[in-house]
């Protein structure tokens, strides 16, 4: 069920909300979370289907915040809220409202927000694009116990990454961190399989890749050795190398879902690394609303004197 509202309130809205609650015989029970996407109109409609599938594993109410760019003097002297509020199978799992916002009432989205929250739970803050500088100090970022943003999205991720390291606080997380968890497990798995000291490491991908920069981050500060970024073509992380006595353990992924794990005096082995899709990295963001202590360590580890090769 869709129910559209122009010029607009939040206390019409909320109203709007049960209304179709009641249309469709849904009471508001069972959502876990308000996740507040803010997007521009170019990518709402992509970022709002990665969170209605991640909805079926998190049931939320969906707010998705579009400011509108004014483009006359009318526009920008107008102020307005347009709503479309869905309910039932429109909304995946929860409940989704668009809303519009113009003139000086995009300057205040928390304001319209706030009172749209579901009481008494968590709140997380996507931004898919155009992310703040500091996200815990904005508006809409100060409401939430999780921020996400994603490095991806930027055109010079490494330089918006080194102010992501002076503006952290804890709930900040980056999708660039999440897509590194398949990896991060392998890894973690085949040095307990190992038991075999790291003496250097390597980790490849396409220059500029913010993933890379986080894993390698990561690994300098678990492993506690110098990390060379080897550039490749990609795409994205193609290879980690870890040196040790008896040889490398290389987890090695040029392309494709599949990747080969070598360890020292063992043959190699097929492992699934597949590339997942946003809803699944919002999903597995939204499993956790805790402060993300690795994602803190990677983004804080040490960068300097690094040595970059290209292969």
């Amino acid at each position: 069920m869709k129910i559209d509202l122009t010029d607009t309130t939040s206390s019409q809205i909320n109203k709007a909300l049960v209304q179709g609650r009641r249309a469709i015989g849904t009471p508001a029970v069972g959502m876990v979370l308000t996740l507040v996407i803010v997007t521009d109109e170019e990518d709402a409609y992509d970022s709002l289907k990665a969170a209605e599938e991640a909805s079926h594993e998190h049931p939320s109410r969906t707010l998705v915040v579009i400011k509108r760019h004014a483009r006359t003097l009318r526009d920008r002297t107008s102020s307005r809220l347009d709503a479309e509020v869905r309910v039932g199978a429109d909304a995946g799992t929860g409940e989704t409202v668009m809303l519009r916002l113009y003139g000086d009432v995009a300057d205040h989205a928390d304001s319209v927000v706030l009172p749209l929250l579901l009481p008494d739970a968590p709140v997380v803050v996507w931004w898919p694009v155009d992310a703040p500088d500091n996200p815990s100090r904005d508006p809409l970022g100060a409401l939430a116990q999780r921020r996400i943003t994603d490095l991806y999205a930027v055109e010079v991720p490494l330089a918006v990454l080194e102010t992501r390291v002076s503006s952290y606080a804890p709930g900040d997380t980056d999708l660039a961190w999440t897509r590194l968890t398949p990896w991060r497990s392998l890894l973690a798995a085949a040095l307990d399989q190992a038991r075999i000291p790291v003496t250097s490491a390597a980790v490849e991908s396409e220059a500029g890749n913010p993933s890379a920069e986080l894993l390698a981050r990561w690994l300098g500060s678990r492993l506690e050795v110098p990390v060379e970024r080897v550039v490749t073509d990609g795409p994205v992380v193609t290879a980690v190398r870890l040196g040790t006595a008896k040889g490398e353990i290389v987890i090695d992924r040029p392309e494709g879902p599949l990747a080969t794990l070598t360890l020292p005096d063992q043959p190699p082995r097929t492992i699934a690394l597949k590339v997942r899709p946003t809803s699944e990295l919002i999903a597995e963001e939204l499993r956790r609303l805790d402060a993300d202590e690795m994602y803190a360590i990677a983004l804080r580890g040490e960068a300097a004197g690094r040595n970059t090769r290209r292969v």
